[in-house]
Protein backbone atom coordinates (compact mmCIF):
# COMPACT_ATOMS: atom_id res chain seq x y z
CA UNK A 1 0.00 0.00 0.00
CA UNK A 2 1.52 3.45 -1.07
CA UNK A 3 2.13 6.35 1.42
CA UNK A 4 -1.20 8.01 -0.54
CA UNK A 5 -3.52 4.86 0.01
CA UNK A 6 -2.53 4.87 3.74
CA UNK A 7 -3.49 8.87 4.18
CA UNK A 8 -6.24 8.35 2.77
CA UNK A 9 -7.54 5.68 5.25
CA UNK A 10 -6.54 7.64 8.57
CA UNK A 11 -8.63 10.45 6.77
CA UNK A 12 -11.68 7.95 6.84
CA UNK A 13 -10.82 6.96 10.38
CA UNK A 14 -10.72 9.62 12.03
CA UNK A 15 -13.45 11.44 10.17
CA UNK A 16 -15.86 8.27 10.45
CA UNK A 17 -14.95 8.45 14.41
CA UNK A 18 -16.05 12.24 14.00
CA UNK A 19 -18.99 11.50 12.29
CA UNK A 20 -20.04 8.84 14.40
CA UNK A 21 -19.76 11.28 17.74
CA UNK A 22 -21.78 14.33 16.19
CA UNK A 23 -24.70 12.02 15.60
CA UNK A 24 -24.41 10.50 18.93
CA UNK A 25 -24.21 13.83 20.03
CA UNK A 26 -27.37 14.91 18.34
CA UNK A 27 -29.16 11.80 19.54
CA UNK A 28 -27.90 13.01 23.72
CA UNK A 29 -29.42 16.30 22.48
CA UNK A 30 -32.75 14.47 21.79
CA UNK A 31 -32.39 12.87 24.92
CA UNK A 32 -32.02 16.53 26.72
CA UNK A 33 -29.03 15.40 27.76
CA UNK A 34 -27.05 18.10 26.88
CA UNK A 35 -23.72 17.72 28.77
CA UNK A 36 -23.42 14.44 27.26
CA UNK A 37 -23.99 15.81 23.61
CA UNK A 38 -21.55 19.28 24.26
CA UNK A 39 -18.89 16.21 25.32
CA UNK A 40 -19.41 14.67 21.95
CA UNK A 41 -19.50 17.54 20.42
CA UNK A 42 -16.16 18.22 21.09
CA UNK A 43 -15.01 14.96 20.42
CA UNK A 44 -16.21 15.22 17.26
CA UNK A 45 -14.15 18.20 16.71
CA UNK A 46 -10.74 16.61 17.73
CA UNK A 47 -11.33 13.75 15.73
CA UNK A 48 -12.30 15.94 12.56
CA UNK A 49 -9.08 17.97 13.43
CA UNK A 50 -6.50 14.58 13.26
CA UNK A 51 -8.44 14.10 9.89
CA UNK A 52 -7.89 17.15 8.35
CA UNK A 53 -4.34 17.35 9.62
CA UNK A 54 -3.59 14.58 7.63
CA UNK A 55 -5.21 16.23 4.89
CA UNK A 56 -2.95 18.82 5.33
CA UNK A 57 0.15 16.77 4.73
CA UNK A 58 -1.20 16.07 1.47
CA UNK A 59 -1.57 19.90 0.48
CA UNK A 60 1.59 20.58 1.70
CA UNK A 61 3.51 17.79 -0.07
CA UNK A 62 1.21 18.95 -3.29
CA UNK A 63 2.24 22.46 -2.72
CA UNK A 64 6.24 21.30 -2.36
CA UNK A 65 6.09 20.05 -5.75
CA UNK A 66 5.56 16.17 -4.36
CA UNK A 67 2.06 15.86 -6.24
CA UNK A 68 -0.12 12.82 -4.99
CA UNK A 69 -1.05 10.03 -7.28
CA UNK A 70 -4.56 10.53 -7.15
CA UNK A 71 -6.79 7.43 -6.83
CA UNK A 72 -10.75 6.30 -5.54
CA UNK A 73 -9.72 5.44 -1.89
CA UNK A 74 -7.79 9.37 -1.60
CA UNK A 75 -11.09 10.88 -3.32
CA UNK A 76 -13.53 9.00 -1.14
CA UNK A 77 -11.61 10.14 1.93
CA UNK A 78 -12.55 13.81 0.75
CA UNK A 79 -15.39 13.61 0.27
CA UNK A 80 -15.89 11.36 3.62
CA UNK A 81 -13.76 14.04 5.69
CA UNK A 82 -16.57 16.94 3.57
CA UNK A 83 -19.75 15.11 5.01
CA UNK A 84 -18.57 14.71 8.37
CA UNK A 85 -17.11 18.12 8.55
CA UNK A 86 -21.08 19.27 7.80
CA UNK A 87 -22.54 17.13 9.92
CA UNK A 88 -20.79 18.25 12.91
CA UNK A 89 -21.75 21.71 11.89
CA UNK A 90 -25.25 20.65 11.44
CA UNK A 91 -24.93 18.96 14.80
CA UNK A 92 -24.12 21.85 16.96
CA UNK A 93 -27.10 23.40 15.00
CA UNK A 94 -29.11 20.94 15.60
CA UNK A 95 -27.77 20.74 19.87
CA UNK A 96 -28.80 24.16 19.83
CA UNK A 97 -32.45 23.97 18.55
CA UNK A 98 -33.34 20.91 21.04
CA UNK A 99 -31.53 22.74 24.18
CA UNK A 100 -34.03 26.07 23.24
CA UNK A 101 -37.33 23.62 23.48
Amino acid sequence: MDNITEIAFQIILYAGNGRSSAMEAIQDAKEGIFEEADRKIVEAGEELTKAHDFQTKLLQEEANGGGANVNVILIHSQDHLMNAMTIRDLAVEFIEIYRRK
